[in-house]
Formats: C-alpha cells, structure tokens, sequence
C-alpha cells in the first residue's frame, strides 16, 4: 500500500495527501499506518498515550482505528521530529491546537523558534560539508591529503 503524495497549488509548503480510501471510509490499522509513516506501532500508541495523538476510534473490538486527518497529523509530526523538536513541545502544540483559536499565537512562536533551531543547524551541516568538499578535493587532487595537527 502507498501514499501518493502532491503539492496544492494555494500553499507550496503543505503536503496534500491521497490516501487508498476516500474521506468516510477511511479506517487504518495501526500496522497499516506503520507502514505508511515509518513509525512503529510501539511510538504510534505511545503517542496517543501521551497527548500527541488526538482521540483515535477505536473498533467494537477496541483496535486503533486511524483517520485520513489522524495520517495527516502524523505526517506533520513526523516533520516536527525532523527539525529535532523536543516530544514534550510537540505535546505541548498539540494541546494548544486542542484548546482552540487563541492559541494561534503561541502556537506560531512555538513554530518560529523551531524554525530559527533548523535554520542554524543547517547552516552547520553546510559549513560542515564545505569543510568535507574541500578534503575530498584535496584526495582527488593530491593523492593524500595533508593532515592539519591542531
């Protein structure tokens, strides 16, 4: 099974997904959005566990059972990861989307930090492959790099 992903024309940034069911007859099992997050079932119910989730149905048998919007937040929380954000900020913009509209502010400076974080780690990760762009350029040109001894 797979997601096929595509970007909306209004806003660039979101990711539009399309899922195998259609809205309303959208009911996932935990393994099978496993699969498509890349997250264990251990961290999906952790997640719930801890506030990350929103309410997921659950079967008349009491089996998770995950939404198109449940998907859609993981996707968006599976990004929030990436940027290194720590899980109790990202419990923390959970409840804060919860509680409602007047959170929006608080919600955007969560957002911004964050985005101020990944912008100096990129901009680590640059200098550090410059640094590497240059060594390997030293082999390639050399047959052996000198070697600084500071």
């Amino acid at each position: 099974m797979t997601i096929v992903e595509e970007k909306t024309a209004a806003d660039p940034c979101a990711e539009a997904q399309r899922y195998l069911r259609p809205d309303g007859q959208d009911q996932y099992t935990i393994s099978e959005v496993a699969e498509f997050t890349g997250m264990s079932a251990h961290t999906l119910r952790w997640y719930e566990r801890i506030g990350l989730m929103p309410h997921v149905d659950r079967s008349h048998t009491g089996q998770r059972r995950f939404s198109n919007k449940d998907l859609d937040w993981l996707a968006f929380v599976g990004k929030l990861r990436l940027t290194g954000m720590p899980v109790a900020d990202m419990v923390a913009y959970a409840e804060m989307l919860r509680a409602g509209d007047h959170t929006s502010r608080q919600r955007q400076a969560l957002l911004e930090a964050t985005r101020v974080d990944v912008v100096r780690r990129i901009a680590e990760l640059q200098d550090t492959l410059s640094v590497l762009d240059s060594k390997i350029s030293a082999y390639a040109g050399a047959g052996q790099a000198p070697e600084r001894t500071a």
